[in-house]
């Protein structure tokens, strides 16, 4: 990820440690020294206990509900000149009256007035002093340096509206102005919420398309509970905080009174009618509609839009260069395709980035006497990531998901395959394709058909041939750029140094990305040099539908993953001969978990493959036999790749297991895999519409039906689950702050006290939380809740180490 600043901690080694040879892998584990003549010490290892810290960022979607006249995005659409325009060539026949209708019937079709992504419109004068003051630097061009006067697009953010000039920003930066008004009382309000709640405003990133938050603060292993609890505990704090802002908002702006209910909540797909719309409209209109202008989280706005407004540009690009290796790869065989709309809408998808950092590891690299630099980290780290790839499918859709229904009429293979021929080689992309077809059984009188084309003659076989399409249980994976694969001359995980460079360069000379952009991988190193500390962000989380039951614990384990891979190393079992540098090997292992998204039942591992760690789980894996089909290739089944995954664990970090607490996780882990229409992630969340509209099979919905009644659910009863979460650990927190008696802490009871007044906490809990969840709290409860939601999560940063400050929080976490 790109940082405007590194982090103070960060030192510059010497050119001789940048520039000389890769390391051996002995060298680097003598310099983790994570080993003796006795062996591997478990508790020594980079990841092991008390070693790791924690934190994440998350995507978030919002919506505005209201009237197409009331709501920013219907109005904008309106009185564009993009409107204007298409209606004028529409009317002397340049244009196809359909583009026209489609439009119409977006703005006046919505028949649950819910717009996905549109911004909000607000009088000035609502705003606070704070507010204002804060909105006036954000609007700087350059914030650190005010004398380069405003952004050059200022007057986008101000219109008249309803007879008086409003203010109108995205939902992610309403965020940050909700939480600046909350915290300013006149001078009232006790220093402490002030200068925290100050603290936290860049925590709310206005970035990409949905809202953005990172981490309030590192979290970590504490005697209170283990690294995943406390996680879920501050991203359920988090999230709590996010709806308790939203709902001021709406009451202190006077958006609910205007017409405009602004909600927020985690979805991992693009909406069903974002994706409608970015159809009929321009690439350049769609982000002028939905691309975030960037105000909070950078110094420099404009630049960071930018910069968005380019990836949004590539990935469009990429999908139609995705047309041709299809065809290339031979799975398109004519010239019939339904080409992709020229604006890609994947950027919309929402997911869940978690950052693990490991104090061994930075405590070396700040030491220059240590031996250990960037070229060790490097080489370590790649190695690592290669290692965790294989481990991705026990997390797909078992502890995070993304259930999606594809119809017949929606499963071309330019559609349905998205960016897969840029992460796959050709021969995994023609196996998945041929077996994602028959488990949905594409097939007329035995022969397997893909859709036509035109709709109408698409619905019709679908009806009389009873062809349904496909549901996945985690959509996010296929319908977004996760993981470039490699070209044969810049391997991306070598171990060497600026390797990504090398591969970002063939790529953009390929058309396939951009060499300004960052890296797309399941896995990222965080190097220390670059961020201020050492560690891993995993970028495969899609939705959790718990904090406590899914993040924490797919945390853990995440977190036992990383000592494992590690201690792989340190013996000397695993080094990058191991798991060679070609896109075959990258794309043979990346393969099963884009299977495991999808939920292939088997795929294809070459009998004579070069990745020994490959050989060492499938000498695990029961019920695998030599492939008919494909000749020199061993079929294996998903589910029992999945256990053989488990075993090679129990066998392999036996100790870890034993030394982190991990047997009761993992015996959570085997159920999510052996039931999960009833465990898992994404069975969980798909059970919730089945057991609504009393079918027995995602199947049993058209698709268009399912994916509107889950984001449904996500946007009403999963919102308000994840509130009653976040709303445990913060009445946890009150309880314990009221039980403070000690001298030194009696200062945090005290001001407690004076937040609450004179009312008895039980009582006041208990009424403000029916009172919320009933969305019916005044201005003058919601800053209170506010101010003790913030005091909490003061007390929570008292807690930590010192070195993990709020600030390297933001900065190690904020996001592209």
């Amino acid at each position: 990820m790109s940082r405007e600043r590194k982090s103070s901690a960060c030192i510059v080694h010497s050119i001789s440690d940048i520039t000389g040879p890769a390391p051996s892998m002995q060298e680097v584990a003598d310099r983790m020294q994570a080993a003796d003549s006795c062996g591997v010490k478990s508790e020594a290892l980079p990841f092991s206990i008390y070693d790791t810290t924690a934190g994440n960022e998350t995507e978030l979607q919002a919506v505005v509900e209201g009237g197409k006249n009331d709501v920013d995005l219907p109005n904008l659409i309106e009185e564009s000149n993009y409107y204007s325009n298409i209606l004028r060539r529409a009317a002397s026949g340049d244009l196809p009256g359909r583009t026209v209708t489609e439009l119409e019937k977006f703005i006046a079709g919505n028949r649950d007035q819910v717009w996905e992504n549109s911004w909000v419109r607000l009088p000035v004068e609502a705003l606070g002093e704070f507010a204002r003051r804060t909105l006036t630097k954000d609007l700087l061009a350059d914030k650190s340096d005010p004398s380069q006067g405003r952004r050059s697009d200022v007057e986008r953010f101000y219109v008249h509206h309803q007879g008086r000039k409003c203010l109108r920003v995205p939902v992610s930066y309403l965020l940050k102005l909700a939480l600046a008004d909350a915290v300013d009382s006149g001078g009232a309000v006790s220093p402490v919420i002030l200068q925290t709640g100050t603290r936290l405003m860049d925590h709310f990133l206005s970035d990409n398309t949905s809202p953005e938050t990172v981490s309030l603060y590192v979290t970590e292993y504490c005697e209170q509970g283990s690294l995943g609890k406390n996680l879920a505990k501050e991203t359920a704090k988090r999230f709590l905080l996010t709806q308790l802002l939203v709902m001021y908002a709406n009451e202190k702006f006077g958006l609910s009174h205007s017409g405009q209910k602004v909600k927020v909540f985690f979805s991992p797909h693009p909406p069903c009618r974002q994706k409608k719309l970015n159809v009929c409209i321009s690439d350049a209109f769609y982000r002028e509609l939905f691309m975030n202008p960037c105000l909070s989280g950078w110094e420099r706005g404009e630049d960071k839009q930018e910069y968005m407004h380019l990836c949004h540009q590539v990935l469009s690009r990429s999908q139609m260069n995705a047309v041709a290796k299809l065809r290339e790869a031979g799975i398109i065989t004519n010239n019939l395709v339904v080409l992709p709309s020229t604006s890609n809408i994947s950027l919309a998808n929402n997911g869940i980035h978690v950052s693990l950092g490991s104090r061994r590891l930075s405590a070396l690299m700040s030491d220059e006497n240590s031996g250990y630099t960037r070229r060790h980290e490097k080489c370590a780290g790649d190695l690592v990531v290669k290692i965790l790839e294989h481990f991705i499918p026990l997390f797909i859709g078992t502890y995070s998901g993304s259930p999606y229904r594809i119809d017949f009429a929606d499963f071309h293979a330019e559609r349905a395959l998205g960016f897969l021929a840029h992460e796959l080689d050709f021969t995994h992309l023609r196996m998945l394709w041929r077996r994602w077809k028959k488990k949905a059984d594409l097939s007329l009188f035995g022969r397997p058909v893909t859709p036509f084309g035109p709709p109408w003659l698409d619905g019709m076989i679908s009806r009389v041939f009873g062809l349904k399409g496909d549901y996945l249980p985690d959509y996010r994976l296929i319908d977004y750029l996760v993981s470039l694969m490699s070209t044969e001359k810049s391997p991306a995980f070598n171990g060497v140094l600026f390797n990504h460079d090398r591969l970002k360069q063939d790529l953009h000379d390929l058309g396939v990305f951009d060499k300004r952009m960052s890296l797309y991988s399941f896995i990222k190193l965080r190097e220390y040099d670059v961020i201020g500390f050492s560690g891993f962000e995993s970028r495969y989380y899609s939705l959790f539908p718990s904090f406590e039951e899914d993040m924490a614990k797919a945390v853990d384990f995440q977190n036992m993953l990383h000592a494992l891979a590690f201690k792989y190393l340190a013996q000397g079992i695993v080094t990058h001969d191991s798991i060679p540098d070609n896109p075959f090997i990258e794309s043979e292992r990346r393969q099963i978990a884009f299977g495991a998204a999808i939920d292939l039942p088997t795929f294809f591992v070459h009998r004579d493959t070069g990745n020994l760690f490959m050989k060492r789980i499938l000498a695990k894996v029961r019920r695998m036999r030599s492939s008919n089909r494909y000749p020199g290739y061993l079929r294996v089944r998903h589910r029992e790749y999945r256990r053989a995954l488990i075993e090679v664990i129990r066998e392999d970090g036996a100790d870890l297991v034993e030394l982190l607490g991990m047997e009761e996780t993992l015996k959570d882990l085997v159920l999510r895999i052996e039931d999960p229409p009833h465990h898992s992630a994404s069975g969980r969340l798909a059970g919730k519409i089945l057991s609504r509209r009393h079918v027995s099979s995602p199947l049993g919905l058209p698709g268009d039906e399912f994916n509107r009644e889950i984001e449904n659910h996500y946007r009403n009863e999963l919102r308000k689950g994840h509130i009653r979460e976040g709303w445990r650990f913060f009445e946890q927190d009150i309880w314990e702050l009221e039980r403070i008696n000690s001298c030194e802490t009696r200062s945090l009871s005290k001001t407690l006290r004076i937040l609450l007044g004179c009312q008895d906490i039980s009582g006041f809990m208990e009424s403000s939380y029916r009172d919320m969840m009933l969305e019916n709290l005044d201005e003058s409860l919601l800053r209170r809740l506010i101010h003790l939601l913030i005091f909490t999560i003061h007390n929570d940063i008292e807690k930590i180490r010192p070195s993990v400050s709020c600030e390297a929080s933001r900065i190690a976490l904020q996001g592209e």
